[in-house]
C-alpha cells in the first residue's frame, strides 16, 4: 500500500484561521488545527494587522499536522481560502504598512456612494465588474485610504487582498485567483481581467496588484525554503492560488463546472450569505456577481449581520442562543454593524411592535427572524440571476443548503426553515471552506479539476436533510414591511 498522502487547507476568516489536513485519496479530515485573530477598531472601523494572519498559519498548520500524527512529509500541497475583500497594503520589501481594512469596515460607504455616481450608477458596474461598488468592496477602501490616510497610500508599492497576502508568503509569488479577484471591483467578469480604466479611476497600476491564475486550483509555485521552516513542512510542495472564502466553500459543497450548478446555499456565519455556482454570467444590480473558483460564475447576496450579531442580542436579554420562540408581533432588525444587502451601512438595530405580553425569548426569536429574513429576501434575485424563474415548482422544490457556524443550532435550522419553505439539506462534511481550500491544494499537487475532487470526496459524506415545512408568511411579510418602510428614516439609509 502506498503511503498515506495529505493536503493542507487554510481557512482564513475574520476571527480565526483553521488548518485543515485532509486526505488527498478520500478526503477525510484528519484534523484541524486553530489559532484565533485580533480585530481592532470602534464604530465602523474593522481592522487585523495582516502578519497576524500569518503568525495564526503558522501556529494553526502546526497545531493540525500535530492532532493528525502524521510526518510531514506525507503533505504535498497547501491551499489558502481568505476572507473578501481586505484591503492589504505592502512597502516594496513586502511588508505591511498598515492594519488591513476588513469586508466588515464600513468607512467607505461614501467613497462607495462617490464611485457608483462616478461611472454611470449601479448598471455600469455591473456590466463592467459584475458587481456595485458598496463598503466591503475593497476599491472603496482604497479609494477611503487615499484620501484618509495619504502618506501610506503614497507609499504603497503593492495590494493584496489577505488570501493574496498569505499565499504569497508560501510561495513568494505574487497571485490571486479570479474568484477573489472579482470581489474588488476593479477586476471585469466581463473580460476575466483586470479593468484598466477602473484601475486609472483609482490610482492603481496593473503592477502593483497578483497576477490572475486561470483558477484557485491552479498551482502557482512552491513552497519557498523560509515558509517551509516557519510551517514545518517540506520546501517544494504545491501552493494553489487559492481563493476567497465563498468561493472555497462552494467548491467545497461540489458546486461548480464539474458538480451541482444553479443549486442555491445558504451559510449561516459572521456574515449571512446565498450564493449558487451558475455558467451563467449574473448580471443584477442586487447582487454581488463573483467569479467562482473553478472557471464558472458565483452570485452572491451578503449581509454584514448573522451570528455575531443575533448572540449580542441573547447577550443583552441574559438568554442561551437556543432559548428563543418565534417572534409573535415584534419585529427585530439586529443591523448593528451596518448592513450591507439592503445597502445601509451607517444603520443600527430596530426593534418595533413590543407588547406588554412580549417575552425576552420571542424578542430573541425576532432577531434570529430578521437576520434570517434579510439574507433570505436575496434568494429569489439570486435564481433570476442564474436564468431560473423562482416560481417554477422544480426550482422552488430544489433544496437549500445550509452551511456555516449557523446551521449547526437548532434554533437559526428551523427559523430558516420555517422563513424559506423550502426543504434543507445540511451537509455532514464539516469546514467547508478549509474542506474546499484543500480540494484547490490537491488540484494543484495534480489531482484533476479541484470541485471534481471535493465531490468524490463528499460520496461518503451523511448529510442531514430535512423536508419543508410550511412557510411563514404571516412572519415573513411583517418583517418585510417594517424594513421596506423603516429604511430610510429610521435605518439610516
Amino acid at each position: 500500500m502506498p503511503p498515506r498522502t495529505v493536503v493542507i487547507g487554510v481557512d482564513s476568516s475574520t476571527q480565526s484561521t483553521k488548518a485543515a489536513v485532509t486526505d488527498t485519496e478520500t478526503g477525510e479530515l484528519l484534523a484541524v488545527g486553530r489559532a484565533p485573530h485580533v480585530v481592532t477598531g470602534e464604530g465602523g472601523a474593522r481592522e487585523t494587522d495582516p502578519e497576524v494572519w500569518w503568525l495564526a498559519l503558522c501556529d494553526a498548520v502546526a497545531a493540525g499536522l500535530k492532532e493528525s500524527g502524521l510526518s510531514p512529509s506525507s503533505v504535498v500541497g497547501i491551499a489558502v481560502a481568505g476572507q473578501q475583500h481586505g484591503l492589504v497594503t505592502l512597502d516594496r520589501a513586502g511588508r505591511p504598512l498598515r492594519p488591513a481594512l476588513l469586508w466588515n469596515d464600513t468607512r467607505s460607504a461614501p467613497q462607495a456612494a462617490a464611485l457608483v455616481a462616478e461611472l454611470g450608477g449601479p448598471e455600469a458596474w455591473t456590466a463592467r465588474t459584475g458587481t456595485v461598488p458598496v463598503a466591503s468592496m475593497t476599491a472603496t477602501k482604497w479609494r477611503w485610504l487615499r484620501e484618509n490616510d495619504p502618506d501610506n497610500a503614497e507609499a504603497t508599492a503593492s495590494v493584496r487582498l489577505p488570501h493574496d497576502f498569505l499565499t504569497e508568503r508560501l510561495a513568494g509569488v505574487a497571485a490571486t485567483d479570479p474568484g477573489d479577484a472579482s470581489g474588488t471591483c476593479w477586476y471585469s467578469t466581463a473580460t476575466g481581467a483586470y479593468d484598466p480604466d477602473l484601475l486609472e479611476r483609482l490610482g492603481l497600476s496593473v503592477s502593483m496588484l497578483p497576477e490572475v491564475a486561470a483558477t484557485g486550483g491552479t498551482r502557482i509555485g512552491s513552497l519557498t525554503e523560509s515558509a517551509a521552516e516557519a510551517l514545518g513542512l517540506p520546501a517544494g510542495i504545491a501552493v494553489a492560488a487559492g481563493t476567497g472564502d465563498n468561493m472555497s466553500a462552494a467548491v467545497g459543497l461540489g458546486l461548480g463546472g464539474a458538480g451541482l450548478l444553479d443549486h442555491p446555499v445558504l451559510s449561516l456565519g459572521t456574515s449571512g450569505t446565498v450564493f449558487a455556482a451558475s455558467r451563467t454570467r449574473p448580471a443584477s444590480t442586487a447582487l454581488s456577481g463573483f467569479a467562482g473558483a473553478d472557471g464558472t460564475y458565483l452570485p452572491l447576496a451578503c449581509t454584514l449581520n448573522c451570528t455575531l450579531a443575533v448572540d449580542k442580542v441573547a447577550s443583552l436579554l441574559g438568554l442561551h442562543r437556543d432559548d428563543a420562540t418565534p417572534g409573535g408581533e415584534a419585529v427585530l432588525l439586529p443591523y448593528l454593524d451596518g448592513e450591507r444587502t439592503p445597502d445601509l451601512p451607517t444603520s443600527s438595530g430596530l426593534l418595533t411592535g413590543l407588547r406588554h405580553d412580549t417575552t425576552p425569548q420571542q424578542l430573541l426569536g425576532a432577531a434570529y427572524e430578521g437576520a434570517a429574513f434579510t439574507v433570505l429576501r436575496a434568494l429569489d434575485e439570486l435564481l433570476l440571476a442564474c436564468g431560473l424563474d423562482p416560481a417554477d415548482p422544480e426550482v422552488a422544490g430544489r433544496p437549500l443548503r445550509l452551511i456555516g457556524g449557523g446551521a449547526q443550532g437548532r434554533t437559526w435550522v428551523e427559523t430558516v426553515r420555517r422563513l424559506s419553505g423550502r426543504p434543507l439539506i445540511v451537509p455532514g462534511s464539516g469546514e467547508l471552506v478549509a474542506l474546499g481550500a484543500a480540494a484547490l491544494a490537491a488540484s494543484a499537487a495534480g489531482g484533476g479539476d479541484p470541485v471534481a475532487v471535493a465531490a468524490r470526496w463528499n460520496e461518503k459524506s451523511e448529510d442531514a436533510e430535512l423536508p419543508a415545512a410550511e412557510r411563514d408568511t404571516e412572519t415573513w411579510e411583517r418583517i418585510g414591511s417594517v424594513l421596506d418602510r423603516a429604511s430610510e428614516p429610521l435605518l439610516g439609509g
